[in-house]
């Protein structure tokens, strides 16, 4: 019998890393892509069913090409999980416009171009799942996130459009939301995080969701997103006030 294979972006550190090691313990093969080539050696070499691609998401070419030698080396894959992200808190509190364009151009277009690479051999093949990272900062505005939140409630928006998109072709897609998990980017936040929780557990409640359920949102942890979700619905008033009140801000 085949093994399964998941390629995953974003896969040197964070999120990515503890995931691709989960589904490598569970016996799947996994390519993973960063630009830090030297990282994906070091995982590659550590665990035998992890092979790394290294990429740029930002470069639309390469992206193909990527999943083109991905292709190639495994002839099947069955689930696209892109988690690029770029977040730099210090050049959050104003409007730095090059900054804002690079967030962009990394956590919007960068999962864009990845999607895109895989579209067409999804829809060819009829099944398979692509999931997308998002964050709970997507869910509405919050201070000092001109460029990072905005970039993923873009990327929930797109989400739902790609839903329904492949779904006619029997693929699925599926918004993977965090809340505060500690990994290099969430290091750099100088603010206390709540619930925050570790890659691994990350990873167990990705893994489940992906494998085990059929749901379109994979969002923890619950004491965290069941808040936010619920502020999502509060009127503008309110929500402003309330923010206000628990940021200090």
């Amino acid at each position: 019998m085949n093994k399964k294979t998941i390629w995953i972006t974003g896969g040197s550190t964070g999120i990515g890393k503890a995931l691709a090691i989960k589904f490598a313990n569970e016996g799947w093969n996994v390519a993973i892509s960063a630009r830090t080539e030297a990282q994906l050696y070091e995982i590659s070499q550590n665990n035998k069913n992890i092979n790394g691609f290294p990429l740029d998401v930002t470069n639309k070419l390469k992206c193909t090409e990527v999943f083109q030698e991905i292709k190639n080396k495994y002839q099947d894959i069955d689930i696209c999980f892109f988690s690029t992200g770029t977040w730099d808190p210090k050049k959050e509190e104003y409007i730095d416009l090059e900054h804002i364009e690079k967030v962009f151009k990394v956590n919007f277009f960068g999962t864009l171009n990845s999607v895109k690479a895989v579209e067409e051999y999804f829809k060819n093949k009829k099944k398979g799942t692509i999931a997308i990272v998002s964050s709970i900062a997507g869910y509405r505005g919050l201070p000092n996130s001109t460029g990072y939140g905005p970039s993923k409630s873009a990327l929930n928006n797109l989400t739902e459009s790609l839903y329904f998109n492949f779904k006619k072709y029997n693929v699925r897609i599926c918004l993977v939301s965090p809340g505060f998990i500690k990994t290099p980017m969430t290091d750099k936040n100088n603010f206390k995080m709540p619930f925050l929780k570790t890659t691994e557990y990350a990873a167990n409640k990705i893994y489940d969701g992906l494998i085990n359920k059929k749901v379109f949102e994979i969002h923890f942890p619950k004491e965290l997103t069941i808040i936010f979700k619920l502020l999502s619905f509060l009127p503008n008033i309110i929500y402003f006030r309330l923010i206000k009140l628990l940021t200090k801000y």
